[in-house]
């Protein structure tokens, strides 16, 4: 058992003095042990490359000949580096970025985290942490960790919030129309600012009710919203409004939907359109919007003189 050595972690600033004159050469010459780790093969093609007034670490192509940079960091990771990191892939038009460093910020790891959730499938951003190791007096070896890296599912992650970042924009412009659209016809949505939720509140002359417009993937609609906070209480005022379904559904000229969800704690009031247009069909936006606003006012008729009769 006598000639187990001991495996030694090296403070990695005490073993290279100057990041350019000995980091540098010292991650050039191992670079086949840090694409490994990574899953590229790299091959590094110049050292300490100009771009503009600034240098490059390492300049270097993956088995695909794809262009790669590599920025390398002595010290704990700073803004200047990750600056310089984005600098140098759009100049060099690289579509793989590695930064590796011996200290790594959480907030830095974390905007690498979010590049390689938002950029395109083509883009990979890699962020390494390096610590020299050695066993008794040998030379020093490269213990390369990642930290982040591209994967599906991270791309999957990023392709849902940019699809709803999307949404969000298509309804908030639903939204501005409409409010746009409901002025001189009612005074409902009065002051209301555009939202970007499937759905925009009215008040209903009592608090915890509300009217709500919306807007759907495959339609769109109104209802009454229920819910002054309270299980027993929301179940009495929808049972109130039911007992006299046949007299609304008659003054209001359609058939609605009563949603009593006796397993949420809120209860819904709801009519939906389909088949006259929905979030993504914008040609149709102007007809489903003029239908929403008219049965907004219909429903607001029969609605709020009940409400204000409510004794519960």
């Amino acid at each position: 058992m006598n000639n187990i050595s001991k495996l030694d972690v090296v403070p990695t600033r005490s073993v290279f003095k100057y990041e350019a004159l000995d980091f540098s050469v010292w991650l050039e010459d191992n670079i086949d042990a840090l694409g490994e780790r990574i899953g590229l093969e790299l091959t590094v093609l110049e050292r300490e490359k100009l771009v503009g007034s600034f240098k490059l670490d390492l300049f270097c192509e993956d088995q695909n000949g794809n262009t790669v940079i590599v920025e390398n960091q002595l010290e704990r990771t700073d803004h200047d580096h990750l600056g310089k990191l984005l600098t140098y892939m759009v100049n060099l038009g690289a579509k793989t970025a590695i930064w590796v460093a011996t200290e790594v910020r959480q907030e830095h790891q974390r905007v690498i985290d979010w590049l390689n959730e938002m950029t395109s499938d083509d883009m990979g951003f890699y962020f390494v942490k390096v610590e020299a190791i050695r066993i008794g007096e040998s030379p020093y070896a490269p213990l390369f960790t990642p930290l982040s890296q591209p994967d599906a599912q991270t791309r999957a992650i990023g392709a849902e919030k940019k699809v709803l970042a999307e949404r969000h924009v298509v309804r908030k412009e639903f939204w501005t129309q409409l409010l746009q659209r409901s002025e001189g016809k009612t005074r409902l949505a009065e002051n209301r600012s555009p939202s970007r939720d499937h759905w925009l509140a009215v008040a209903a002359g009592k608090s915890g009710i509300n009217y709500n417009y919306l807007i759907l993937k495959d339609g769109g609609g109104i209802d009454l919203y229920i819910d002054v906070k309270d299980y027993e209480r929301n179940k009495a005022i929808f049972d109130a409004l039911y007992a006299d379904k046949d007299a609304i559904e008659a003054e209001f000229g359609e058939e609605l939907d009563w949603r009593r969800l006796d397993d949420r704690r809120s209860s819904r009031i709801v009519k939906v359109y389909r088949g006259q247009g929905s979030l993504y069909e914008q040609e149709k936006w102007a007809t489903l919007q003029d239908m929403l606003i008219d049965a907004m006012i219909r429903l607001d008729k029969v609605f709020r003189k009940r409400i204000k009769r409510l004794s519960v």
